[in-house]
């Protein structure tokens, strides 16, 4: 599986116009032609049967099948990656891929229909030579365009991480502030957190978040569920709720 994952050929006759691409300067095309059966004839996901079934059972039972869809795909990741010895460095690879489809209009130029699948993997190919994506990685994206199951990238990215940490005994670590902090400062957050959890490794990712007015916050825990709060929006809040204001009237 590893061996056909990492040996499919590229083809692509036609560089994308520049009305189809990403505000970003891409190079010379070579995108790769991938056929998800051969590769991960483990997984027997029908699109046309989603679809069919999200239609007779309505948004809870497509949203579960997605999910589930996304949790086959990134056990199917992780196990070549494993035969590999490539895990670390596929967990890196899946971060620059949630990266780039937190950008709107990469999500956009993706999940597009209408955009021919060879334009959309002249971009992966550009994409993997400017973020040093292993093979195995871009690979693993072109099948999810070929398979038309690219909308799937961010639920792939959230399992994928869970089986991860999972199998590295890795807790991971959201901080959130107003600006970046110090790779000193996450370094005391990431042992405080594995003092809290007793995790055999702590994995930082880093959130912008304003409206924290200053300090940060930290949640971990199974999806998020605990927090550290250390912001100044924080102790706003609590010092409001020990005033009562709602008699106060602002001079004008």
């Amino acid at each position: 599986m590893a061996s056909a994952l990492q040996n499919a050929t590229a083809s692509l006759q036609s560089k994308t116009p520049p009305s189809a691409r990403l505000p970003t300067n891409f190079t010379s095309p070579k995108p790769l032609n991938l056929s998800f059966s051969a590769t991960f004839p483990s997984l027997n996901l029908s699109t046309t049967a989603t679809t069919t079934n999200r239609r007779r059972g309505g948004s809870a039972l497509g949203t579960k099948m997605s999910a589930t869809a996304a949790g086959s795909y990134a056990s199917a990741l992780a196990d070549v990656a494993i035969s590999n010895n490539t895990l670390d460095a596929t967990a890196s690879d899946i971060d620059k891929i949630e990266r780039l489809f937190s950008n709107p209009a990469a999500n956009d130029f993706f999940t597009n229909p209408t955009i021919d699948l060879e334009k959309k993997r002249q971009v992966v190919d550009e994409f993997a030579k400017s973020s040093a994506l292993q093979p195995l990685t871009a690979n693993f994206i072109n099948i999810l365009i070929d398979s038309k199951r690219v909308d799937l990238v961010k639920d792939i990215v959230v399992e994928f991480e869970k089986v991860y940490n999972k199998l590295t005994d890795t807790q991971l670590a959201v901080v959130s502030s107003v600006v970046a902090l110090e790779s000193q400062h996450l370094a005391q957050i990431a042992k405080q957190v594995q003092k809290l959890t007793g995790a055999k490794n702590v994995r930082i990712k880093t959130v912008i978040d304003p409206s924290l007015v200053a300090g940060f916050t930290v949640r971990y825990g199974s999806s998020g569920s605990k927090m550290i709060d250390m912001s100044v929006k924080k102790q706003l809040e609590e010092i409001t709720a020990q005033l009562d204001l709602s008699d106060i009237e602002l001079a004008a």
